[in-house]
């Protein structure tokens, strides 16, 4: 099915049917206007490197990232651009004249997690690291901005960009709310992100047209009940038995009241309980996280939720307390913005670049962005092609640094592309 990409380019959809899912591939019927965007980036490639190891040697955890706003500031303030700071902490800065064509997104939150990668630039800050990549994610639209700024200097950028760096991706539901409602997105037409990638290799991006991530809430119920004796159960309320039958039962019933092809996963990461081998507690607590790959199924797992929790409970007479902090929606990848990407992929590293990458049951707050604006993700490949394979949330994760070039010229000429198709 062919659907019109504006500006003389045809878009072709094509669904892989062993996949079920969607790619896409441009056919350009027009001279290409885009310039490489190898040149420019050249001129900055030292300075990027150096900018990421700083930043990853002083991570900072959500809405407490005021060194690294301050150095993103900076930065772009002797590039001679004119960054925005935000309330607490972030920024934006635009850079072009006319019209604003895009909006592109970077996280700059750190984990609290302790670094075991024995680089000579890791964490300064004890128990706090770069697990996910932000510190990537920010370097790339550092290095975009500083590649618009030059080509708007010498005459080859047709509009606007807004290169926003976001706080507090990590913390749910993700600091993407608190910009959006500074006004972060006013005005800009489509949205553009990236991830890093620790399973493709470095040089390659992986992409999917529909949802590219999944939904994802922290889950937390707290059992309250008489204690006693284990000689004696019968004379309690069994709170350790009761705590087990519902992280073996909640995520049961849940597969069997909720659609599978919803892919719904309750998984816990805490379980707590007593004190002593013969002491039955009078409190005990469970948690973890509840995922959905479908984001109409996320709107109604709520509800079912308290209702399955209160049903495995019940023969055990415990007092129940139910959190069920709403997290985030899956990201959707819109057809046009995920054909730009690749139509940029394929100009700067080649289609053979281009992997057709899983839906993810991790969440992303970028999700509340595309639900306002047509917008798309790719995953940024970091692995040196035959190491290591790592897993994101580790201490141990080392991308390879050469992701930064990738990411930049796939941003910066996805940014001209759309310049390019709005004349």
């Amino acid at each position: 099915m062919a659907h019109s990409a504006g500006n003389g380019a045809r878009c072709l959809i094509f669904v892989d049917r062993k996949n079920s899912t969607a790619v896409s591939e441009s056919v350009v019927q027009q001279p290409q206007k885009t310039p490489p965007i190898a040149p420019y980036l050249a001129a900055h490639r030292d300075r990027l490197i150096a900018f990421r190891r700083d930043v990853h040697a002083h991570p900072e955890l959500s809405f407490q990232e005021e060194r690294t706003t301050g150095r993103i500031v900076e930065a772009l303030t002797e590039a001679g651009l004119q960054p925005v700071r935000l309330r607490g902490t972030g920024a934006y800065v635009e850079i072009g004249e006319g019209e604003l064509v895009m909006g592109l997104r970077a996280d700059i939150d750190a984990l609290p997690l302790a670094e075991r990668t024995g680089l000579d630039f890791a964490s300064l800050n004890a128990g706090v690291c770069h697990a996910c990549g932000h510190d990537i994610h920010t370097t790339v639209m550092l290095g975009v901005a500083l590649v618009l700024k030059d080509l708007h200097d010498a005459g080859r950028l047709r509009g606007r960009a807004r290169v926003i760096f976001q706080p507090a991706e990590e913390r749910m539901p993700g600091g993407a709310k608190a910009v959006i409602e500074q006004g972060v997105l006013d005005g800009v037409p489509s949205v553009l992100a990236l991830h890093c990638e620790p399973r493709i290799d470095v040089g390659h991006i992986g992409t999917r047209i529909g949802a590219i991530t999944s939904a994802s809430d922290t889950v937390r119920i707290k059992l309250v009940g008489r204690g006693g004796h284990t000689s004696r159960p019968h004379l309690t309320e069994d709170l350790v038995f009761a705590l087990s039958q519902i992280a073996i039962g909640v995520p049961a019933v849940l597969s069997r009241r909720i659609d599978v092809r919803s892919a719904v996963s309750v998984v816990w990461g805490q379980i707590n309980a007593g004190n002593a081998p013969n002491a039955i507690p009078s409190v005990g607590t469970l948690s973890g996280t509840m995922r959905c790959l479908d984001g109409q199924a996320w709107e109604g797992a709520g509800e079912l939720l308290d209702e399955v929790v209160a049903q495995v409970a019940a023969p055990y007479n415990v007092e129940v307390e139910l959190e069920h902090i709403r997290g985030v929606p899956p990201v959707v990848n819109a057809p046009a913005e995920t054909a730009l990407i690749e139509d940029a992929a394929r100009q700067e590293i080649g289609a053979d670049a281009i992997e057709l990458t899983p839906q993810s049951m991790g969440g992303e707050d970028f999700a509340w962005m595309t639900q306002m604006r047509p917008g798309a993700m790719f995953r940024l490949g970091t692995r040196t092609p035959g190491g290591e394979i790592y897993d994101l949330h580790q201490g141990n994760y080392r991308p390879d640094e050469r992701a930064i070039d990738t990411g930049v010229r796939v941003m910066a000429a996805a940014v001209l592309r759309a310049m390019d198709q709005r004349g």
